[in-house]
């Protein structure tokens, strides 16, 4: 979930990056708040790479833009996607467990590849800024914000990410009050996240996302991973899925940030609202260390009551910030149940104020995926533990005809690009 950014100011003396965040080489394509020094702009290859995967080329048509292109086709049915049980089961309490959905050296690639990103990205040259989740019962961050011009740069880093591997720190990876600002641990255990285009740069990510990488030796029947991915969103009846805001969230030992209850359609906003959000283990998840809280059903009274969208203009120009909103509410499956009668709520609910009991903790082990309804309020707790919680997680949102993503959202498509198709021509 995207959130609001802090920046710390930085003590005289200090050097100040010399590359622009909003100005990147040409030579690299164009990109969830956190704390940074500017990330130098590394072409894809310069990640870690799985030897047997081809990296996604963009760009690709957007949602909203004509396309000369045949459209993809959805996978056959002979390629397994949701069982009706499953997509019952979905459709009624807005989330969904799928255990063992990646294989074990699937798990160990990402991890690898995870460790790999967070070892090599240089601390030196990425511009501090802290990562909070954006609401008003946040308590303030260790360092000031009066900054404008280091918030100017923070708010760039994060809006620009959408294509790019950026960093994000943990808002308590830091000493309070040092200066210059010193972490508290090395970088490796201080990165809250790592996005917002892993399945577009990194191989391995990309090879468990989108069906147009071959399927590794230790697939499933055969089957790709993107391909069973394809699958569900097909069995939840998209149209033209698009994947985007793909990262590794870190939740790292002792300060790995709660965040606080949301409902994804508030950040990914589509008209009507489609969003879906696949989060996958990559270690296990259990009480202590970070797991999800789910609240059971939500999304069928889940009306999106505000939403997270760029500033236009006056002192936050070029920044975010939280708006009402009266808009569409519901996804288009149950804003026609509420048409045929069924209580789909009025919209006048308050829905971020539930008892801790409302949610469900999900015990899940490594490995396992679980689909999030767009309209569903969850949340993750802190991480108090002495064990790491890392999850990769992406989105799922409609670019069919009928469906428009919003030019307010925080994330946008680079002029003449768009966001990866789901469906594939060939599976």
């Amino acid at each position: 979930m995207p959130s609001s950014i802090s920046t710390p100011s930085i003590a005289a003396g200090t050097t100040t990056p010399t590359t622009s965040a909003s100005d990147p080489p040409k030579s690299y394509p164009q990109s969830y708040p956190g704390l940074y020094r500017q990330l130098p702009y590394e072409p894809a290859s310069s990640f870690p790479a799985h030897p047997q995967s081809t990296p996604q080329q963009g760009p690709w048509p957007s949602s909203n833009m004509p396309t000369a292109t045949p459209t993809p086709s959805p996978p056959p049915a002979s390629i397994p996607g949701l069982t009706p049980f499953q997509l019952a089961s979905f459709r009624q309490n807005g989330y969904l467990v799928i255990p063992n959905f990646l294989s074990g050296s699937e798990v160990s690639s990402l991890l690898q590849t995870t460790h790999a990103l967070l070892d090599r990205f240089p601390l030196a040259s990425h511009p501090l800024t802290c990562f909070t989740t954006g609401d008003e019962s946040d308590d303030d961050t260790s360092y000031s914000t009066n900054n404008a011009k280091a918030k100017h740069i923070g708010d760039q880093y994060f809006l620009t990410s959408g294509n790019k591997i950026h960093f994000f720190f943990e808002p308590d990876a830091f000493i309070p009050n040092s200066s210059p600002p010193e972490l508290r641990k090395p970088k490796a255990l201080s990165v809250n996240k790592i996005g917002h285009a892993l399945h577009v740069l990194s191989p391995p990510f990309a090879q468990v996302t989108v069906p147009s990488t071959p399927a590794t030796a230790d697939s499933h029947n055969g089957i790709s991973t993107g391909a069973r991915n394809a699958a569900i969103a097909r069995d939840l009846g998209f149209r033209d899925p698009r994947v985007l805001q793909s990262m590794v969230i870190c939740k790292q030992p002792g300060i790995g940030a709660a965040v606080h209850p949301h409902k994804d359609s508030e950040f990914l906003y589509t008209d009507p609202p489609s969003a879906v959000g696949w989060w996958i283990a990559l270690q296990d998840a259990g009480e202590g260390n970070g797991a999800l809280g789910v609240w059971k059903g939500s999304h069928r009274r889940g009306n999106i009551q505000r939403r997270l969208v760029r500033c236009i203009g006056g002192e936050a120009d070029g920044g975010t910030e939280f708006v009402k909103w009266d808009g569409p509410g519901l996804a288009a499956e149950l804003a026609a149940e509420a048409r045929d009668g069924q209580d789909h709520g009025n919209g006048d609910e308050e829905p971020y104020e539930p008892r801790d009991e409302d949610f469900e903790l999900l015990k899940v082990q490594a490995g396992s995926l679980v689909l999030i309804h767009g309209n569903v309020l969850h949340q993750s707790e802190r991480n108090t533990s002495d064990r790491s919680r890392f999850a990769y997680t992406f989105h799922v949102i409609e670019g069919a005809e009928g469906w428009k993503y919003d030019e307010r959202n925080w994330l946008q498509p680079e002029p003449g690009e768009g966001f990866t198709r789901l469906f594939a021509k060939v599976y």
